[in-house]
């Protein structure tokens, strides 16, 4: 039997970890003390009242979470309707708009009569249309960003920073510069997947009962005693016919193959042998650094309640600055209080700081023209070597992306997922 070390326990190891323990012998390792990675539940007590509120991981969907999906069924985890809303709020100009219906569109009366704002609509629909023609007909070439085809389409500067731009940002916890050149491949076909080309039949959307954390359980039960917390790896050595995982403390541990399932730069580092193809590959999908604050301050959200959504963002004049959205976790998880439980990504100064719950620093995938060819390259380093890398960055960088590169390793080790097992 195989003795496999699987480096990192976010979604992408234990998904490995748990395909592979059908078959196999597994040791996770993990550095922290705790496990699940963006799988972040936190507990607070406000006010003598107890509440889970994820921090990383939230929502998936019926149509774009298939592995995900086929992995909840097999652990017997259920899940809770949720409403994806987005709203934007200009600080500068104070204009603001909730996306979900016709009353929420027009939180902001006045908007009913200003003309630019009508504009705005109507180049939603002109833009959604023609993403719809462009995916139709694979009408991009490599290299080709988001930002020229606005250009070349005609797109103004209101449409772009008022809804696609933060939209895009909101998503992969970007900057609006930072959007412009996303390539148009990567996100028309993000978006025609996840419907946000539709006004209607969007995906229904969903969270883990009283929080996120609630499927780590089943998913560890079978190799619970095989996770190493706090584990401090000094690097990871191969040979033709093993791998060696060295610690700090000077021991070293031996097994025939391992997964490197942390963050693309991380698992870069640990190698002391890297090879030019896997320096090439992993240096190309760099993360980027984002602060998280729970809190309940709602001076972060819209003025108007109506404006209120799921996602909302702030809108200021700096469009390098990293992504400024605010996850409503009352709508979202469904959370009944008198406090609204915010979840906010790099605004710490504007929050007050007496309501400010909890902190953390996430990173998020940074993708650009050179992250998706690095993507292509797959094939040059996993599985070579005794060495395997999972992660949400070889995708799309979202909760099924990791959960789908879990599923592709445990493949090469004939090891499935009940619902895609091959018939024999």
């Amino acid at each position: 039997m195989k003795n496999i070390a699987i480096i990192g326990s976010g979604i992408s190891g234990l998904t490995t970890a748990y395909l592979l323990s059908k078959k196999y012998k597994v040791t996770v390792y993990e550095k922290n003390d705790r496990i699940g990675g963006h799988t972040a539940t936190v507990d607070v007590n406000v006010d003598g009242k107890d509440y889970a509120i994820d921090t990383g991981f939230i929502v998936f969907n019926n149509k774009t979470y298939p592995n995900y999906l086929a992995l909840l069924s097999e652990l017997g985890v259920g899940r809770q309707a949720t409403e994806m809303s987005f709203s934007v709020h200009n600080c500068i100009t104070g204009l603001e708009y909730n996306g979900h219906n016709l009353n929420t569109l027009f939180a902001q009366r006045r908007n009913i009569f200003r003309p630019k704002f009508w504009m705005l609509v109507k180049e939603i629909l002109r833009f959604n249309k023609l993403c719809k023609t462009v995916f139709e007909r694979q009408d991009y070439y490599d290299g080709y960003t988001l930002g020229q085809f606005l250009k070349d389409n005609g797109f103004g500067s209101f449409f772009a920073d008022h809804y696609i731009l933060p939209m895009g940002a909101a998503i992969w916890s970007s900057s609006l510069a930072q959007m412009e050149l996303f390539e148009l491949r990567f996100f028309v076909q993000f978006f025609h997947h996840h419907g946000l080309l539709n006004i209607a039949d969007r995906p229904q959307w969903y969270v883990i009962p009283e929080g996120s954390r609630n499927y780590l359980p089943p998913l560890t039960k079978s190799f619970a005693n095989q996770i190493k917390l706090n584990s401090r790896i000094s690097g990871i050595s191969r040979s033709d016919e093993k791998v060696i995982i060295h610690m700090e403390d000077g021991d070293a541990e031996t097994y025939d193959e391992v997964v490197i399932a942390c963050h693309s730069d991380e698992a870069l580092a640990l190698l002391l042998d890297p090879s030019d193809a896997e320096r090439s590959v992993l240096s190309a999908m760099p993360y980027s650094e984002n602060s998280v604050i729970l809190h309940t301050d709602e001076r972060l959200l819209p003025n108007r309640k109506n404006a209120w959504a799921s996602w909302n963002y702030q809108l200021s004049d700096d469009r390098d600055k990293a992504a400024s959205v605010t996850y409503n976790m009352n709508i979202l998880q469904g959370i009944e209080s008198e406090h609204t439980f915010c979840v906010t990504l790099n605004q710490k100064a504007d929050i007050d700081p007496n309501k400010i719950l909890r902190e953390f620093t996430y990173h998020h995938p940074t993708f650009s023209s050179a992250s998706i060819n690095a993507q292509k390259q797959r094939h040059l380093i996993c599985g070579l070597k005794h060495t395997h890398f999972a992660g949400a960055y070889w995708h799309s960088g979202f909760h099924e992306d990791g959960v789908r590169s879990g599923v592709e390793v445990a493949q090469r080790f004939h090891c499935y997922l009940k619902e895609f097992e091959p018939k024999s």
